[in-house]
């Protein structure tokens, strides 16, 4: 059985710096999204070792989004684990400019 998507429009796609992570609710999902040189990426919000939020308690350098509480990695483009404890990859989102925002398809 095939679920549903819906694209949902965001933010300004000039509201994230090159580097910057934001967080926004889409219909009671919780999604982090990264600016890694001018592209943007889409992925939950929580790391999925325990749940630290990785916009409030992460780092991003490159594509890489490291959570601070216990140090897990993950590909932002991917949403693969680069480093542990966490086993379990994120979750991402295809995302899209369209003029000057964001949409996300959930």
């Amino acid at each position: 059985m095939r679920t549903a998507t819906e694209t949902i429009t965001t933010v300004p796609a000039g509201d994230i710096p090159v580097g910057g992570l934001e967080a926004v609710d889409v219909r009671g999902i919780r999604i982090a999204i990264a600016n890694v040189d001018g592209i943007y990426y889409a992925f939950d919000e929580a790391c999925t070792h325990e749940q630290c939020s990785l916009v409030e308690n992460g780092e991003l350098a490159g594509a890489t989004v490291t959570c601070v509480c216990h140090g897990s990695e993950f590909d932002v483009r991917t949403g693969s684990v680069l480093a542990p404890p966490a086993r379990l990859p994120l979750k991402v989102y295809p995302i899209r400019v369209e003029g000057d925002v964001l949409r996300i398809e959930v």
